[in-house]
């Protein structure tokens, strides 16, 4: 019998072994329930040689004519098909039938068979890569069609299988052992935003969070509150693809909104001698924190996924932020078609969700159709470019600030209040979280009626092993809690931070400590 070789452009021999392919046909002739298995297990083009590649296939289709797997079937298979003697004929068969004398080591050998076969599919698409390359094509498109070449070679591999429901119901049990010892207990990455919190039990791993609403409602405030508070009050290592703005504007956002300072205050140079104290301590407490971030320069959620496995596997991973979807890229041939590209790339970042075991916040912008109905709620329906967002979305967050519309009575706006709608939630009910919107320090703050006038362990109860300790519980001021910033343990009292405000607003903002005047500045550092 003749067992043909294949080359790629050299003269080395992709790998294979012929012994191992023979091994598991073989089990697959003498055992029964070995047979299921491989032929579940494997796929023709997992074997090197054509004559076990024609073998392999008959096996397959004379299971799927639930008959069972031997020499006899297969052989009639064959010869019905006119491959019998291309295979080598009868003698062949025979020959693998006794190659073995049991079928116990019938997974080593398909663990073999299988190895063997990603790797001459992994110097395939080396290949084609290389001949890519060589088309004159941009380093995106390259880099992209190297991306999800490698990444269609992982999706092949089957990872799962099928669980007796037993296992299942184990871990469920534990689960649940476990929560009922920590009532209320916060399961994912808390937002900071508690009614958000109390209906979601926080991020929980594996889950896509989409943020969306229309330009300048605040979609970035709200996932960098979400991130800084994970971040900073909750010590989680956060990650962050901004596709907008660069790190250094996203630390100054987030600086000002840590020491409750007017951004447009410090931009401009017009900060008083508290308030850029407070820019100081602000920025050691950020700088000490672990976040990450990369300026945009990852489009595709392939990249995005290839980075975030390097940073989980040498710093860690708890949460990751993407800004925004509808700058993303997807592969080279969905792109002839936009809402094929976004329904990849949602499909791609709930995969990669998965994979990482964190949850994944993406924003998005809405669509304009909100403005032309008479309620400007969002809705489901004004997701931009693809149904599949809301598919592959676990959660959806909207954001409404009625003071943003004019054609709304001005007794009807609520100024400065932002909405929270829970538009879906795929682990429980959907509801609207009322907070305070602070525009100058790009700011979401919790209101009163989200903490039941209550501290937070009353209203959200943790257990000692949580982010939240209990010298952060929150007082309700008059409007809202008193630490309405939850990662803010910055120093600075209330009537210095109420210089130049509008006197509305007074009474408003959260009590600071005092910076000792006998400080350096720069000793903050230090």
């Amino acid at each position: 019998m003749k067992q043909t070789t294949k080359k790629i452009n050299d003269a080395r021999i992709l790998p294979h072994s012929i012994e191992a392919e023979q091994c598991v046909l073989g089990c697959a002739f003498i055992d029964q329930d070995a047979s299921y298995n491989i032929v579940s297990g494997l796929k023709v083009d997992d074997f090197y040689s054509e004559t076990h590649q024609i073998i392999f296939e008959a096996m397959q289709k004379v299971m799927a004519s639930n008959v069972p797997i031997d020499f006899v079937t297969i052989a009639e298979n064959l010869e019905k098909s006119g491959k019998l003697e291309s295979v080598g004929g009868a003698e062949y068969l025979i020959s693998l039938t006794n190659i073995i004398p049991s079928a116990s080591n019938y997974e080593h050998y398909i663990n073999i068979v299988k190895n063997d076969s990603v790797l001459r599919q992994l110097i395939s698409a080396g290949q084609d890569i290389i001949n890519k390359s060589y088309e004159g094509v941009t380093k995106e498109d390259a880099l992209s069609f190297a991306e999800q070449n490698i990444f269609k070679i992982g999706q092949k591999e089957d990872r799962g299988g099928f669980a007796h429901i037993s296992s299942a119901v184990s871990g469920a049990i534990s689960n649940f052992e476990e929560i009922q010892k920590n009532k209320g207990m916060i399961r994912g990455v808390p937002s900071g935003i508690y009614g958000l919190d109390r209906i979601t039990n926080g991020f929980q791993k594996g889950a896509l969070i989409l943020i969306a609403a229309r330009p300048g409602c605040g979609k970035t405030s709200l996932g960098m509150n979400m991130i800084n508070y994970a971040a900073t009050k909750c010590g989680k290592k956060c990650a962050i693809f901004s596709l907008e703005m660069s790190k250094e504007e996203i630390a100054s956002r987030s600086i000002c909104s840590l020491a409750y300072v007017d951004m447009s205050k410090a931009l401009k140079g017009e900060m008083n001698e508290k308030e850029w104290k407070a820019i100081i301590s602000a920025g050691k407490k950020y700088s000490e924190s672990d976040i990450f971030i990369d300026e945009g320069f990852s489009k595709s959620p392939m990249d995005i996924l290839s980075k975030c496995r390097k940073l989980k596997r040498e710093k860690g991973l708890d949460i990751l932020m993407v800004d925004y979807l509808q700058l993303m890229s997807g592969s080279e041939k969905s792109r002839e078609n936009r809402t094929q590209e976004v329904s990849e790339i949602t499909r791609n970042l709930k995969m990669a969700a998965r994979e990482l075991e964190i949850p994944i916040i993406l924003l998005s912008q809405l669509s304009r159709q909100s403005e032309t109905r008479k309620d400007h709620r969002p809705m489901l329906s004004d997701l931009r470019e693809s149904g599949s967002i809301e598919q592959d979305a676990d959660m959806v967050l909207f954001i409404y600030r009625s003071d943003m519309y004019n054609d709304i009575p001005q007794n009807e706006r609520e100024q400065d209040i932002a909405e929270i709608i829970i538009a879906k939630n795929r682990s429980g009910k959907c509801d609207t979280i009322k907070t305070k919107w602070v525009g100058n320090i790009t700011t979401f703050l919790n209101l009163e009626k989200d903490a039941n006038a209550q501290s937070l362990e009353d209203s959200m109860p943790l257990p000692e092993s949580s982010c939240v300790e209990k010298s952060d519980s929150q007082e309700v001021s008059k409007e809202y809690t008193k630490e309405d910033l939850p990662w803010n343990d910055l120093d600075e009292n209330k009537n210095d931070m109420q210089e130049n405000k509008d006197n509305s607003q007074e009474n408003s903002e959260p009590d600071m400590q005092p910076i000792s005047e006998d400080d350096e500045l720069l000793d903050i550092f230090e």
